[in-house]
Parts: C-alpha cells; sequence; structure tokens
C-alpha cells in the first residue's frame, strides 16, 4: 500500500480518466492489467491505488515512484506504450500529472 507523507523524495503521479459506464470496467480491467503485469515490475515502482467513482465515469491512479526517471522510463517502455494505446480506446481522456506532496494529516 502507498502511503503518503510530506517527506517522500520521489515522485508521485496522479492520473485520472474520464470514460462513459459502458466502458469502465474494461478500463478498470485493463488498467488492472497494465498494473499486475508491467508497472509494478518497472523499476523505480514503490506502489499504487486505484480508484473508480460510484457514477462509473472517473477513474483516478495513484502512483509512487522512487525518481521521476523511472516514471518516465515506464512509459516508454514498448508494452506501455501499446497498452496506453488500447487505453485510450476506452477513455474521453487520460491526463497523468506529476505532484510532490505538500502537506499530509
Amino acid at each position: 500500500m502507498a502511503e503518503i507523507t510530506k517527506d517522500f523524495t520521489g515522485q508521485t503521479v496522479i492520473c485520472t480518466f474520464e470514460m462513459t459506464p459502458a466502458t469502465a470496467i474494461e478500463l478498470m480491467e485493463a488498467l488492472q492489467s497494465a498494473y499486475a503485469e508491467c508497472i509494478s515490475k518497472s523499476p523505480g515502482f514503490i506502489g499504487a491505488g486505484l480508484h473508480m467513482n460510484d457514477a462509473h465515469t472517473r477513474i483516478a491512479t495513484y502512483s509512487k515512484w522512487e525518481k521521476r526517471g523511472d516514471y518516465q522510463a515506464m512509459l516508454r517502455s514498448p508494452e506501455m506504450i501499446t497498452r496506453n494505446r488500447h487505453i485510450a480506446t476506452l477513455c474521453r481522456s487520460f491526463e497523468p500529472v506529476m505532484y510532490e506532496v505538500a502537506a499530509d494529516f
């Protein structure tokens, strides 16, 4: 489980996906597969969480990485390029954003 603390010096990435309820389950399955088979095995990966809203119109992922470059390298891998092309067909949009933890409570 990924712990959220202000003293974390690695890279935090939050990605939001917007989709219709018709593709929500298939998209979540594709994301779970990507995390289980590829992302979690990437160098520098620390942990992640996947969340779906009640209306099945948005998914948010939260992941932690040792370094920004580790996350970027995972995205550039041939396997993730292929997976992301498929994921893009299941949603209207997705946006990964890199963050620093400003506070924890």
